[in-house]
C-alpha cells in the first residue's frame, strides 16, 4: 500500500474579500513538499491577494491555511515567516544602497550566531552573488536583483517560497536568471508557489498548476495536462509568452 505524504501547504475554501468584492472565494489546493505550483489567471483573478493571504498579509473571512500541519490562518506575517513561507512580494526586495554582503547580512540581523552559515550557504547556492559580494545592490541588473532577493528569503532556512511576479518587467535574458536561481533554490530544497505572467515559462518550471479566473480556481491539474487549448481558453495571450 502506498504511503502519501501530507501536503506541505494545505489550502481549504480561502475566502477573501475587499469590502463587498469577493477577490478569493472558495480556493482550495495542496503544495506537496519539493514541488512547484504554477498559480496562473488573468489580471485581477486574484493571484496577488493568494500570495497576500497565504503570507498573512490580507486576512481571509473563511477557510483555513494549514502549513506543515499547523493552522496559520489568520497569523501574523512575521509568524508565518518564521514557520517557514516565505513571499516574495512583486517588486526587487532589496537595499539598493547597500551591497550585495550588507543585504545579506540584514536578513539575519536577527540571529548573528548563523549569520556565516547562512552567507555561505546563499553563495554556494548562488555564486554569482559571491563575484559580487561588495558591489552596491542597486547597480546590479534586475535578474540579479531578483536572485539576491530570493538569496535573502533562503537564508531563514524556508520550506515554501512564494515567488511572486518575480520576472515582471525583465528582459528575456534576466527572466532566464529569475527561473535559474528558482531551479537552484528547488534543488536545495525549497518548495516554490509561483506567480507567473509566463505561462509557458511557468508550465516548464512546475509540477502542478492552477488556473484562477474572477477569484475561483478555474482549472487545476498536472502542468502536463495543461495543454495550449486549455490555456488559451483562460489566458488568451499570455500562453505565447
Amino acid at each position: 500500500m502506498t504511503v502519501t505524504a501530507p501536503p506541505l501547504l494545505a489550502v481549504r475554501d480561502l475566502t477573501v474579500r475587499y469590502g463587498a468584492a469577493h477577490a478569493l472565494r472558495d480556493v482550495t489546493f495542496d503544495v506537496p513538499p519539493n514541488s512547484a505550483l504554477a498559480v496562473l489567471g488573468p489580471n485581477g483573478a486574484g493571484k496577488s491577494t493568494l500570495a497576500r493571504a497565504l503570507s498573512g498579509l490580507v486576512p481571509p473571512v473563511a477557510g483555513t491555511v494549514v502549513f506543515e500541519g499547523r493552522d496559520v490562518t489568520g497569523s501574523t506575517p512575521d509568524a508565518i515567516r518564521r514557520a517557514g513561507l516565505v513571499h516574495l512580494p512583486e517588486g526587487r526586495g532589496v537595499f539598493p544602497s547597500l551591497t550585495v554582503m550588507e543585504n545579506l547580512r540584514m536578513a539575519t540581523a536577527c540571529d548573528r550566531r548563523r549569520r556565516a552559515a547562512a552567507v555561505d550557504r546563499a553563495f554556494e547556492i548562488f555564486p554569482a552573488l559571491r563575484e559580487r559580494q561588495r558591489q552596491a545592490a542597486g547597480t546590479l541588473s534586475g535578474g540579479e536583483q531578483q536572485m539576491l532577493s530570493l538569496a535573502r528569503a533562503l537564508m531563514v532556512d524556508p520550506r515554501l517560497v512564494i515567488a511572486d511576479e518575480l520576472s515582471l518587467g525583465l528582459a528575456p535574458k534576466m527572466v532566464d536568471v529569475v527561473f535559474e536561481s528558482l531551479r537552484r533554490a528547488r534543488a536545495a530544497g525549497v518548495a516554490v508557489l509561483m506567480i507567473e505572467q509566463f505561462a509557458s515559462r511557468a508550465l516548464g518550471f512546475a509540477d502542478h498548476c492552477l488556473v484562477l479566473q474572477r477569484g475561483r480556481i478555474a482549472w487545476s491539474g498536472g502542468t502536463d495536462e495543461a495543454g495550449p487549448e486549455l490555456l488559451s481558453r483562460y489566458l488568451g495571450d499570455a500562453t505565447a509568452a
